[in-house]
């Protein structure tokens, strides 16, 4: 892959940036792509140069960028409305999917807790674990969690990631 070169001013742009993972120096030395648009599973700068998307969150690992159907259902409900506030009100759409996918859960799982990113679904998970047995007259607060793994940017999923360069100083907080 041919990465491309920065200059030390356009490596400026990077100063006020803290970039999740990654060293501050090694961040001013090797900046940032600047991905200015996505197609399928590639990404683009703005020099038009393709990457492929290896990493691709959310939605995009499965369906790619920019896919026409999510683009346009996306548009729609911005049209109508684009965030709601979970206290105390709902939209439609968030109602109706917590209705399908309640449908297909195992009996036992009666609810849909909805997050916005993978870290805050790691933190509401080891909170709702810590509820539910606190709610049962238990104190337990170890959790497993895979070798090597990465959990997510928020202090409860940095306590259970296993990274020692990034996760260390949370294990040591929090034991």
């Amino acid at each position: 892959m041919n990465t491309p070169k920065h200059s030390a001013r356009e490596s400026d742009q990077f100063k006020h940036l803290w970039m999740p993972f990654t060293y501050f120096n090694d961040q001013l030395e090797h900046p940032p792509i600047i991905i200015e648009r996505g197609s399928g599973v590639y990404v683009y700068d703005k020099d038009g140069r393709g990457y492929i998307d290896a990493i691709g969150s959310w939605w995009t690992s499965i369906f790619g960028h920019n896919h026409p159907f999510i683009t346009n259902a996306v548009k729609a409900q911005l049209d109508k409305i684009e965030h709601v506030m979970m206290a105390g009100f709902i939209s439609e759409p968030a109602l109706r999917l917590s209705q399908l996918l309640g449908a297909i859960l195992p009996k036992k799982l009666t609810r849909i807790f909805y997050s916005d990113d993978g870290s805050t679904a790691v933190e509401v998970a080891l909170k709702i674990a810590l509820q539910y047995h606190a709610l049962r007259g238990k104190k337990k607060s170890e959790f497993v969690s895979f070798d090597g793994g990465y959990h997510g940017d928020t202090l409860g999923a940095m306590s259970v990631g296993s990274i020692p360069m990034y996760h260390s100083l949370f294990h040591e907080r929090f034991k």
